[in-house]
């Protein structure tokens, strides 16, 4: 049931200030109203899902869009709901470059839709079905999940410090990430190696299976198994820093 929005994490302030909102508050709706995962505010006929199953005897099962809410996901009292001129189910439908600017006046949410952008997910929309996802867009938010939490804090000359158990800071993170850039333009490569190279600055370790030599040019370090695949692969063929490599 989940979705870029809630997996990210920023859905619950963007029910928060549907929430707030004069006409929720006067019907006494709390942000539980605008959740498509709890009865009350979520459209009945699909719960919440905006597609129905139809099964088909000798077929696969086939999907539609519900026919009571359009896809919207939501009743039609949640629906009569405006913040900023939109429902919260065409919110739901913007693509995340849209909710950027959108969003532009609140950091949390603006923050992680920016990071969605940097990774080259600007084209999905806030409410896509996580199974619907490729196996490179699930990896990428999974890594804007993880990039949200990071902090770095600099030293006196400005440059990124490691965070170290003990000040209030998680402990340090391996990411092992397969084969990241498949099926990416060039430019999202290279947006995508911006973000590693910025859990890399925060003292994270990253630990990607890749073919891309725009990616190993970037790294610290290469490990090349080989020689070949399968029972002819295996071995440790080279390693060092790309220039020895």
């Amino acid at each position: 049931r989940s979705c870029p929005a809630t997996y990210v994490g920023f859905w619950d302030a963007i029910r928060r200030l549907f929430a707030d909102t004069t006409d929720a508050r006067i019907r006494g709706w709390s942000a539980s109203r605008f959740s498509f995962n709890t009865k009350g505010g979520r459209c009945t006929v699909c719960d919440g899902q905006g597609m129905r199953r139809i099964e088909m005897s000798f077929l696969p099962d086939v999907k539609v869009a519900c026919e009571s809410c359009a896809g919207a996901r939501f009743n039609a009292d949640t629906l009569g709901v405006s913040w900023r001129g939109k429902n919260i189910g065409e919110v739901l439908a913007m693509s995340v470059d849209e909710a950027v600017e959108f969003f532009a006046a609140h950091r949390s949410i603006h923050h992680a839709l920016r990071l969605l952008q940097d990774v080259g997910l600007g084209y999905l929309t806030l409410g896509q079905s996580s199974p619907t996802l490729s196996g490179g867009e699930a990896q990428r938010i999974k890594l804007v999940t993880e990039l949200a939490k990071v902090r770095i804090d600099p030293t006196a000359d400005g440059q990124p410090r490691p965070r170290v158990p003990g000040r209030g800071a998680s402990l340090l993170t391996l990411y092992v990430l397969d084969e990241p850039t498949v099926g990416l333009h060039m430019a999202d490569v290279e947006k995508l190696l911006r973000v590693l190279h910025r859990l890399v600055d925060a003292g994270n370790t990253v630990l990607v299976i890749e073919h891309n030599l725009d990616v190993m040019a970037e790294a610290d370090w290469i490990v090349d198994l080989g020689p070949e695949g399968g029972d002819a692969g295996g071995r440790v063929v080279v390693q060092g820093t790309p220039e020895e490599v």
